[in-house]
């Protein structure tokens, strides 16, 4: 998959950074900003070049025939986003039959304006003990890939501080539906 993701993403256009930490089996990337469906397939392929096995959370409606035989094989991951209680549990007990689990969250939840990021992705991670990696894409440059790593503190405002703060210069396809409200 790693270079037909390659060739793809150089027939778009795209340049992907290269580097995934190494050690790391398990963890939840964030991807934003989120304000197109192309962010899905230009973040799977990115992922896909970096030789990471995204696992996504998509809101269960979405895994409807036919769509939801590509959506598991890409490794989507139905939710219920009425009932998060469920959902956390749900993802604990994935990261601990797991070998190796990399969870890709659109911490917008949208890909609408919205005053707040959701906050789930933090939550995930310090209930599994897993780092937070920051996936991102940027239009205007035509480039992707992952930022740092944030091992959650348990102080959010403060973790979120230096995810905005990667998160600002960064080109949604959609820069008017970007918000880096926390």
């Amino acid at each position: 998959m790693h270079f037909l993701a390659k060739l793809i993403l150089k027939i778009l256009g795209w340049k992907i950074d290269n580097s995934f930490p190494r050690g790391i089996d398990k963890s939840v990337i964030i991807m934003a900003p989120h304000t197109s469906n192309y962010d899905f397939i230009i973040g799977w392929l990115s992922l896909c070049y970096l030789k990471v096995k995204p696992s996504l959370i998509i809101k269960k409606e979405a895994f409807g025939f036919p769509a939801g035989i590509f959506l598991k094989a890409m490794g989507g991951i139905p939710v219920d986003r009425q009932n998060s209680a469920n959902t956390l549990k749900s993802i604990n007990k994935l990261y601990k039959e797991k070998d190796s689990m990399h969870l890709v969250v659109t911490p917008e939840g949208t890909r609408k304006l919205t005053n707040n990021w959701k906050k789930g992705f933090y939550f995930i991670a310090k209930k599994t003990d897993v780092p937070i990696i920051l996936g991102y894409l940027d239009y205007k440059k035509k480039t992707g890939g992952v930022g740092p790593v944030i091992n959650p503190s348990g102080d959010f405002e403060k973790d979120f501080e230096c995810i905005a703060n990667f998160y600002k210069d960064k080109t949604a396809r959609h820069p008017e539906k970007f918000n880096l409200s926390k």
